[in-house]
Parts: structure tokens; sequence; C-alpha cells
């Protein structure tokens, strides 16, 4: 099965039949990004207060179990951010307790329990709860998993305001069938009485008048029946057009709660870099240290760091990541021949999405390439060239574009500054022996 990426889950949760269907998409995502976390989502009855049933993905289905306990069970802190919803909640000291609550797995040591409360129509409708191992290092997976647990928000709540439209046709159709009886009770009730009369007085001289108000009668049940129509495709578009803007408020968030993961993840890389260059003098920690800022922030499988020679006119090969063995380290390029020479002279960002694209490129004409999508940008600091930094095979086949460049442009800057304060290219270039 191929990796779930957000596009590839939002098509799942579009086509899930059901709640279940959606709950084992986003259970799949969950092995994708952490496969010893567990995930439930525990259906709430905001009328009685109550915890109603929990459902626990399992390989390919779902395992339904009604649980029927009121909501006070959870911590008073924990509960009221959970009611609020739109963010996960971390139960500290008692996360395997409330792990066994919700149906879930203990693991060999503590782990970290987590909820997030789903709202709809200003009610606490469900929990989504996760449960993941503890880490010493790296990124939690209830942060990695929010832009995933948004889409999945946006399919639950369609499924809800599918319920609820049901039920509003179901009760509009209710009434409507006892105003029609009611009417034709009525109106079997006046005609027993009229034939009574008739039985009676030996005469029909009230008849056309008993009709026409029957008529009349008749008129104002169907235009009741009309009216009551109306309000109903009234309050169905007003619903259709609510999910239609609650749809496209989840994709803005989803793709906002991307943006800033990736913006985070850039600080905190830079700041990681940072205190690299303030605790250690080493030349060549420095340049992995470098290497690894750029290269994990834009997800590169293969990068590589060319500084300048202390001789005019060249570069060499300061650290490469995922590039071919016969190339060592302190292979030297002349500054005008080669992808990363010709951006050096040009001191101009290069960006191909596509190799096809590549040969009509001015600097590339006699260049020769395997890769789809690549991004060579040259480092400058103070007018003086640095060197340049090389990015390819984005991880999941992904395309660098132009906010890739500028991202990279901000940490080519923290580079340039780095190595140019550290006197790398000339510190590195003895070591390595380059003339």
């Amino acid at each position: 099965m191929p990796p779930r990426t957000l596009a590839s889950l939002a098509h799942a949760l579009t086509v899930a039949a059901d709640v279940e269907a959606a709950l084992s998409a986003l259970g799949e995502a969950l092995v994708e990004i952490d496969r010893f976390a567990q995930l439930a989502l525990v259906r709430y009855d905001h009328k009685r207060s109550m915890l109603r049933e929990r459902l626990v993905p399992r390989g390919a289905g779902v395992d339904v179990a009604a649980l029927e306990t009121t909501i006070d069970h959870l911590p008073n802190r924990e509960r009221v951010t959970v009611i609020a919803g739109g963010q996960f909640v971390e139960f500290a000291d008692s996360a395997d307790e409330f792990a066994r609550l919700f149906g879930l797995r203990g693991f060999d040591e503590p782990g970290w329990l987590s909820a997030r409360g789903i709202r709809f129509e200003g009610e606490l409708s469900a929990i989504l709860v996760l449960y993941e191992t503890r880490k010493i290092f790296g990124t939690r997976t209830s942060e990695r998993f929010g832009p995933t647990v948004a889409l999945f928000e946006l399919a639950f709540v369609r499924f809800l305001e599918h319920d609820a439209r049901s039920e509003a046709v179901e009760t509009l159709e209710g009434v409507t069938q006892r105003v029609h009886g009611e009417y034709e009770r009525r109106l079997a009730e006046l005609q027993a009485g009229l034939a009574q009369r008739d039985a009676t007085d030996g005469s029909i001289a009230g008849a056309p008048e008993r009709v026409v108000a029957l008529e009349r009668e008749l008129a104002r049940a169907e235009e009741s029946t009309r009216q009551a129509t109306r309000r109903a495709d009234s309050v169905e578009a007003t619903v259709t057009s609510a999910v239609e803007q609650l749809e496209k408020a989840h994709i803005e968030l989803a793709r906002r709660n991307e943006l800033l993961r990736q913006k985070t993840r850039t600080l905190y890389l830079i700041d990681r870099v940072l205190s690299l260059d303030a605790s250690t003098n080493d030349p060549r920690q420095l340049v992995d240290g470098l290497l690894s800022l750029v290269g994990d922030d834009m997800h590169a499988q293969r990068c590589s760091l060319m500084l300048r020679t202390a001789e005019p006119g060249w570069l060499y090969l300061a650290a490469a990541r995922g590039i071919a063995p016969g190339i060592a380290e302190g292979a030297r390029i002349r500054i005008g021949q080669g992808v990363s020479g010709r951006v050096a002279a040009s001191r101009e960002p290069l960006l191909v999405r596509d190799v096809s694209e590549a040969k009509q490129h001015p600097l590339l004409k006699d260049q020769y390439f395997t890769t789809g999508s690549f991004i060579s940008f040259p480092l400058v600091y103070h007018d003086d060239l640095v060197g340049v930094v090389n990015l390819t095979n984005r991880a999941m086949y992904g395309v660098f574009g132009e906010e890739d460049v500028e991202r990279v442009r901000l940490l080519g800057l923290v580079i340039a500054l780095v190595a140019t304060r550290a006197s790398l290219p000339e510190r590195l270039g003895e070591m390595l022996s380059v003339r």
C-alpha cells in the first residue's frame, strides 16, 4: 500500500461511507507516522453528559464497544480543555489509567495519552484519543498528527450534518403526515355530520355552504403543507451552505497548521545549528551541522555543500549526503563549470521543477540529470561568495517550488553567516588538503 499523504487521506475520507470507514483511514494514516501509536474515537452525548460508545481501529476493521460513563470521570483541567476542542490535551499523571478506560492496550513502558474534542453546532460530539510511546528525541506524534486529524474532523462533521439533515427530514415528514391525517379526520367528521343532518332534516339546502367551507379548509391545509415544504428547502439550503463554508475553513486550517509546523521545525533546526556554533570550534562538526540544517528542513535525501577554495576560481565539496560513493569530500570544480560552478558564477539561485525543463535552461544546456526536481543556491555574505548548497531527491517524490527557494534563502543566510564567522572554507580546506 502506498504511503498515506494528506491528499490521499482527504480522498479516502471523501469516499468513506460512514464514520467507521473514515476512522479506519485515519488509523492507516497514523501507522505511516507512528506504527506503535494507538487511536480511539469516543462518541459523546451532550444531552446526558455521557461518553456513549468507543470505536478503536483494529487492522482493516473497527471495534465498537458501549462505554456509558460520564465525562466527569476525566480530570477537571483536562476535561475543560477537551470540551473546548481544537487541540490535543495531554493526560500527564494518569495516562495509562485512562488508556484502559478508552480501550487502548498498554505499552511495556509508560506512554503519552492525548485527547482532542470534536465539536458540532457548539457542543462536544466526540473525543479523539491518541496513545503513543514516550520518546527521548524527535517530535511528538500528536504534533505531527495535527493536520491529519483536522481532515478527519471535517469528514466527521460531514457525517454529523448528514445525520442531522436526515433527522430534520424525518421530523418534517412526520409533522406533514400528522397535519394531513388531522385534515382527513376532520373532513370525514364534517362529511359524516353533513350526511347525518341531511338524513335528519330531509333537505340539502345547507349542503353547498358546507362544501364551500370544506373546500376552503382543504385549501388552507394545502397552503400549510406548501409553506412547510418551503421551510424545509430553506433549511436544507442553509445547511448545505454552512457545510461548504466549514469544509473551506477546515482545509485552510490544515494548510495553516502545516505551514506553522514547517516554520517551527525551521526555527528548531536554526537554533540547533547556532547552539552547535556556540559550543564547538571543530570545522568538521560545523559543516555537518550546516548540511543537516538545510537537508533536514527541506526533506532532501541528496544534498551537498560546496565551499570556495583558497585558490580563486574554484569550489570544493565540503559535506554531502546521499551522493555517489565514488565522489570524495574535497573534490574540486571550477567556478563556471557544472551546476554548482555556474550558480556560483551567476550568484543566482537555480530551481528546476522537472528534469525535462533542465535542457532548456540557459545554465544547464550541456548537463545530464536523473532527478526530477532540485535547487542549487549560492551562499553570499557581504557580497563575498562563500559557497553553494545543492538539494535534490525530495522525500515522498515531492517537487520543489518557489516557496521552497525562499526557505532555502533564509537557511542560506544562516549557513553563510556561520561559515564566514568560523572561517570554515579556509579551515576545512586545510583539513582536507584542498589547495
